[in-house]
């Protein structure tokens, strides 16, 4: 028989501990992330503390415990639970390939809005999600509006296998996805003039700005992360010439970029003379993050043509 001091801990009570242990790490949301971690060691998707086994089951002690070790040197709690949620789905992740934000879906909500008010014309939404990642944004379009047609593009080879899993997984398996560079004057040259909505969240940080989250930093790939340039904005800029030559006349482009960003990027919009209704909207917390137009129409498609 095991003696009181014996006795093994319940589950709550070393969640707890890992509460206090993730927040002297300096870790944002210890809580939510100890819960987290518990529920991954015990196979759950999700665990209500309340009813948390107790004692907790063999094993259990030391997985967690290597869990919060990692977590507590600020490796990405998705990167070690291997997956995250975004707006209804699930999605695979996988250290090398952007972690998906909460603030990008107010950028994937915009595009659904823009491909149901098409859908609601009688036509079938071209959607195009440029530097896909896991394909976050191209999979929220792709199961939450039944009558878009989505392609997705990403330069890594690794977002393109994320994005392809992904969407086995989650979608409705047809999603295009397409391996290519945002730069490249050639790149989906079948669909000039054609889509209607062209959402990107693309690397943006400047060379000066490295993040200060270590989960970032030192997590995130460099390839998502740095958007070329002084300012951040080759990238963007590159998305940006991509969107006037393959949004239809009236076509909406949506692209995320950093708060301090929202002048610089509505500039290059509207400079281009390609774009009009040059708006920045917010994101969850009221920051401007991302800028909202509608392609001109345009005398010749061809002239925009590579």
């Amino acid at each position: 028989m095991t003696s009181a001091d014996e006795r093994v801990p319940g589950v709550r009570a070393l969640v707890e501990g890992a509460v206090r242990v993730l927040d002297q790490a300096g870790v944002p949301s210890p809580r939510v992330d100890a819960v987290a971690l518990a529920a991954y060691a015990l196979g759950l998707p999700r665990l209500e503390l309340v009813l948390a086994p107790d004692p907790a089951p063999a094993g259990f002690v030391e997985e967690f415990a290597e869990l919060v070790e990692r977590r507590r040197g600020r490796e990405p709690l998705q990167h070690i639970v291997g997956h995250t949620v975004f707006r209804y789905l699930t999605l695979r992740v996988e250290p090398g390939v952007f972690v998906p934000r909460p603030e990008t879906e107010v950028v994937a909500q915009a595009a659904i809005d823009e491909a149901r008010r098409v859908a609601a014309t009688g036509r079938s939404p071209l959607v195009v999600d440029l530097c896909c990642g896991t394909g976050a944004i191209a999979l929220a379009v792709d199961t939450e509006v039944a009558e878009a047609r989505v392609v997705a593009v990403d330069l890594s080879p690794e977002a393109v296998g994320l994005t392809r899993h992904n969407s086995g997984a989650v979608g409705t398996l047809r999603l295009r996805v397409e391996q290519g560079d945002v730069r490249d004057p050639a790149l989906l040259a079948e669909l000039v003039g054609q889509v209607d909505v062209l959402v990107s969240n693309p690397p943006y940080v400047p060379p000066d700005a490295v993040p200060r989250e270590p989960e970032v930093r030192d997590h995130d790939p460099d390839l998502a992360l740095y958007g070329g340039g002084a300012d951040g904005l080759d990238v963007p800029r590159a998305v940006l010439a991509a969107a006037a030559r393959l949004l239809a006349p009236g076509g909406l482009v949506v692209m995320e970029h950093a708060e301090v960003q929202d002048a610089a990027v509505r500039e290059v919009a509207t400079s281009s003379g390609a774009f009009a209704q040059v708006a920045t909207l917010p994101d969850l917390t009221g920051r401007p993050r991302m800028l909202v137009a509608r392609r001109n129409a345009r005398r010749d498609v061809e002239d925009s043509q590579p």
